[in-house]
């Protein structure tokens, strides 16, 4: 069996060695960019390209152009040492070769190890970008799943397959709810995109923030803030490739993708620099498709199939959520959470603006007593928030209004509970809101059944 195996593997490994491969010549550098003579009928937009230099040492670069005056080719680094007549060679687009021996790991968009142990690929290749499972023959979203935070538990629940939106500024505990997230909720692989992290934060989040209970049951996709835009782009395409390959085998996978602003950044560059128009508030056109098409590959797979449930971060510069890469995902995402450097600064995490966030799996997800209690909770948060300002500063008479005498009374115990974390499931999260909607006397019946 251990024999089989081994020769599976070397079987995999022979398949993907070239015999022979397209060379050219670099005949101008301009402006980053490295343009290359010899190769224009072989190449095509995305194909991988060696650039090997004088000195010996090699740089990768992306097909970005194509035309008759020559081939245009984005590096992943610096032209530093780059000349004329340099040799070029042309490698097919290929994609990423997963396997279950990367759980616990860390790699890059290549597939190489960041831990400097060896690595091993797996059988056959997954493209880094696919078609999502046909529309018509996708599974509607599953069941509700466990968090280990009450505010997810009950007023904004994530479901099986459900693709949310993380917007925060910098600084709010984002990756610190991701890191959480990862330990705890329900799953059988976690996959995780650090894309243009600090290369400090990177070793940080998979010692520190994941922990030994998280690293066991993850895969983490790496791209550092120096690296060249097409490795930072690229990093969001091998995580989602890596995700897809485990639900095809049946699995639930969580990914984790902090942050697409970068991966949108990151795409600004490329597409720039291959001639798009920065026309969308900085952005070129394509910003758009590219966004939509990577989260559509998230979510329920097909009959035979597992599914991918997504949190997908956004930098929130000034809590813009207007600002292009906001607004593009709001629309195309089943959900989306809020959190509000205020509620920071207070000292609450994790710091979920509850007004602001919406959980697309509503009212599907829960029971009628379930959603008849978010609703009052909801209720008392929006009369409290309506009237903060009259509060605080002393000018309410209390008896005045029942309403609001009702929602400073819940506020308070209402604030607290959006905080708490534990890992007693759903039901015991409902516990505490029904404990808090009775003080105030409004105690939602008693939950006797749940939706599958």
């Amino acid at each position: 069996m251990q024999q089989a195996a081994r020769l599976k593997y070397v079987q995999a490994y022979l398949s993907k060695v070239r015999t022979t491969r397209t060379m050219g010549r670099v005949i101008s550098i301009k402006g980053g960019l490295i343009t290359a003579s010899g190769l224009n009928d072989e190449a095509r937009i995305g194909d991988r390209a060696e650039i090997r230099r004088d000195d010996g040492s090699n740089l990768f670069g992306e097909v970005v152009q194509v035309s008759s005056e020559g081939v245009i080719i984005l590096p992943d680094g610096a032209v530093t040492g780059v000349g004329c007549s340099d040799s070029v060679l042309l490698d097919p687009s290929s994609g990423i070769s997963p396997d279950k021996s990367w759980i616990g790991r860390i790699i890059d968009p290549d597939g190489n190890p960041l831990d400097g142990k060896p690595l091993s690929s797996g059988f056959s290749t997954q493209p880094l970008l696919t078609a999502p499972p046909a529309a018509a023959t996708r599974r509607p979203l599953g069941a509700r799943l466990d968090t280990g935070h009450v505010v997810f538990d009950t007023v904004l629940p994530i479901v099986r397959g459900q693709r949310i939106g993380l917007f925060a500024g910098s600084g709010v505990g984002k990756s610190s709810l991701m890191g959480e997230l990862a330990k705890v909720m329900s799953a059988d692989i976690v996959v995780i995109a650090l894309i243009g992290e600090r290369g400090r934060e990177v070793r940080h989040f998979f010692d520190t923030v994941l922990g030994a209970e998280g690293r066991a049951r993850t895969i983490v996709v790496a791209a550092t803030s120096d690296q060249a835009a097409l490795v930072r782009r690229r990093c969001a395409w091998t995580a989602m490739a890596i995700a897809e390959y485990f639900r095809d085998l049946g699995l639930s996978v969580l990914l984790l993708s902090d942050s697409i602003t970068r991966f949108a950044e990151a795409h600004r560059e490329v597409a720039v620099a291959a001639g798009e128009a920065p026309v969308l508030r900085g952005f070129p056109p394509s910003t758009s498709h590219l966004i939509m098409s990577l989260c559509e590959r998230a979510g329920p797979g097909g009959e035979d199939q597992g599914d991918i449930t997504a949190v997908f971060s956004v930098l929130v510069a000034g809590s813009d959520m207007d600002e292009p890469i906001a607004d593009i995902l709001r629309g195309v995402l089943d959900g989306h959470v809020v959190l509000d450097r205020t509620i920071a600064e207070r000292g609450r995490f994790p710091a979920v603006d509850v007004l602001r966030s919406v959980s697309r799996s509503l009212p599907d997800a829960a029971t009628s007593e379930e959603n008849e209690a978010i609703s009052q909770v909801r209720k008392h948060l929006s009369v409290y928030t309506q009237n903060q300002m009259m509060i605080t500063a002393g000018l309410y008479t209390q008896g005045t209004d029942p309403e609001i005498d009702a929602a400073v009374q819940a506020w308070p115990s209402l604030d607290e509970s959006m905080a708490l974390q534990h890992n007693q499931g759903q039901n015991h999260s409902f516990d505490q809101l029904k404990l808090v909607l009775r003080r105030v006397g409004r105690s939602e019946p008693d939950r006797t059944t749940r939706n599958p």
